[in-house]
């Protein structure tokens, strides 16, 4: 991975909270205790966080932005693609498959969180 933390704002913690729960659950990442107002999940001292905006203005998405989760299988893409889709999510893009870039194949899908924003599950075929 080349992060080492993204956090994205909600506007309801705990609609946001069945949603991230459901989606980490299929790589064995359950929500730790963070500061006030925030989820936080940890892997591979890499964390994803969910919290209200520190400023006290509404969450909103960022138009263009993209996170993206390594799976192991496209077999988890879609389980987890799947499981965003039954806790709130939207499906967007094309549906999950497989997209080329140069001699790279990968197999991806996308989907909106409650809030927005846009994430996509993917795996490295070759």
């Amino acid at each position: 991975m080349l992060f080492s933390h993204i956090v994205v704002g909600s506007n309801d913690l705990e609609k946001s909270r069945k949603f991230y729960d459901a989606l980490f659950k299929i790589v064995g990442v359950q929500a730790i205790d963070g500061p006030k107002d925030s989820l936080i999940y940890i892997r591979d001292n890499q964390f994803f966080g969910v919290k209200k905006p520190i400023d006290g203005q509404p969450a909103t998405y960022g138009n263009g932005t993209t996170i993206g989760f390594n799976f192991d299988s496209p077999e988890q893409v879609n389980e987890w693609h799947q499981a965003g889709i039954n806790h709130g999510g939207k499906s967007v893009e094309d549906p999950p498959g497989v997209r080329e870039a140069g001699n790279k194949k990968m197999y991806l899908a996308y989907l909106r969180d409650p809030d927005g924003n846009k994430l996509c599950g993917f795996y490295l075929i070759s």
